[in-house]
């Protein structure tokens, strides 16, 4: 049976060592994006949600950080800056063993945000 999670803080203290810091990283960096964020448990993962809408979910592996989903559109910069990351569908991987491209989280945090502002329609 998969592990319960209260809160954030909980996830990260049981991820990997590896990812602790990594995760650590990519949650001020989506706090520092989008002020008001707030944080919860989905899917068993760290989830961030603006105006009741979630943004970007965040899972540690033994290996890798992923961040889920994949932007819907993406001008062909980003496209081409993430295609060696995009694993699936939806999800982006970063391997622990290279060094984590902060900056791109963060163009893909901007997008989504982008993506699930108040103007749009849910989806």
């Amino acid at each position: 049976m998969a592990p319960t999670f209260e809160g954030i803080d909980d996830y990260i203290s049981a991820a990997p060592a590896e990812s602790q810091v990594v995760l650590g990283e990519i949650r001020r960096r989506v706090h520092d994006l989008a002020p008001g964020v707030e944080e919860t448990i989905s899917y068993q993962m760290p989830t961030f949600t603006l105006n009741g809408r979630s943004v970007v979910h965040v899972g540690a592996w033994k290996h890798h950080v992923s961040l889920y989903p994949v932007p819907d559109s993406v001008d062909g910069s980003l496209a081409d800056d993430l295609a060696p990351y995009v694993s699936g569908k939806g999800t982006m991987r970063f391997p622990l063993s290279d060094p984590i491209p902060y900056e791109l989280v963060e163009r893909v945090v901007e997008a989504l945000l982008k993506q699930n502002s108040p103007e749009r329609p849910p989806t």
